[in-house]
């Protein structure tokens, strides 16, 4: 019973920042509300395995340590989990997702119940000491965990810009950048139509590389057809969205077919975009390993 109040309170906080976490955004993902009562639920079990770990360690419980040990080990199937999911919805999509980014999300998951678990840890760790402490490093985790709730965007590495749409012949362009070729009238006249181009300038020498990712290039291709809508239907191969490299200066050229031609929102889209875990590449660093 001594430490009970200091467990409640550590399960409260963690539990918290699992709500403060999870969040339903233009992705639809999770759906709500049947994904976020599982996120929920892991989240309150997360909590309950950091905020009692602290009397096991006090009281040279050194059994229940290794149990709960063990338990935190189970949280790497919420990365399997959530692959699994992501991959089966990424049949169905018209412009998919692409694996890297799968991963970084299923990734994302794993690691957020890992931040709820040290909430908890901290929290009741402190709240043994003193009530009032306890309270107050609760809130302050939660400002920590919603300052790592998300990583770097794309604004950071890339500057965009509108690039003209144009045929040569058959082959399709975005400003220098050779896409594809259409074969059929029909429907380049559609593309010149519809089609928005999108020039992405990398910032740095760092942004070259990253930018050059395929997962980053297929994640700035779904956002924009997630939140804008795509042109598209299963079996029209010429409008399907593209995005090409110069290979001269890493310069991409982006074919988008969205539902809205309004460049400014696609813009604010790609800017938005997150920059994959996987994608990040610092041959900066190297040269100086190199010196």
């Amino acid at each position: 019973m001594n430490y009970l109040f200091s467990v409640v309170m550590g399960v409260a906080f963690g539990t918290i920042s699992r709500f403060v976490l999870l969040r339903t955004d233009f992705r639809q993902y999770p759906t709500y509300p049947q994904g976020r009562i599982i996120h929920l639920s892991f989240g309150f079990i997360a909590a309950f395995i950091g905020a009692v770990a602290v009397p096991s360690v006090l009281e040279s419980n050194w059994t229940a340590v290794t149990f709960l040990g063990l338990a935190a080990t189970q949280f790497r199937e919420v990365r399997k989990m959530e692959r699994d999911t992501l991959q089966q919805v990424d049949l169905s999509e018209l412009v998919k997702r692409g694996t890297p980014f799968i991963e970084g999300m299923a990734q994302a998951f794993e690691s957020r119940n890992y931040l709820v678990m040290f909430t908890a840890l901290i929290t009741t760790l402190l709240t043994v000491a003193n009530l009032w402490i306890g309270i107050l490093g609760g809130i302050v985790m939660l400002f920590i965990v919603k300052f790592n709730m998300s990583g770097k965007l794309l604004n950071a590495v890339a500057d965009f810009s509108e690039g003209e749409i144009h045929f040569k012949g058959p082959n399709l362009f975005v400003g220098d950048i050779h896409i594809k070729n259409v074969g059929i009238q029909a429907n380049r006249e559609v593309i010149m139509e519809r089609a928005v181009g999108v020039i992405v300038t990398p910032k740095n020498e760092n942004s070259i590389v990253t930018l050059s990712h395929l997962g980053q290039r297929q994640a700035m291709l779904h956002h924009v057809a997630n939140v804008l809508g795509c042109y598209l239907d299963s079996g029209e191969s010429s409008f399907i969205p593209l995005s090409k490299r110069n290979m001269d200066d890493g310069r991409l050229g982006l074919f988008l077919m969205p539902q809205e031609k309004d460049f400014k929102q696609i813009k604010k889209v790609l800017e938005h975009v997150p920059v994959l875990d996987s994608a990040i590449r610092l041959p900066s660093e190297g040269e100086k390993g190199k010196k």
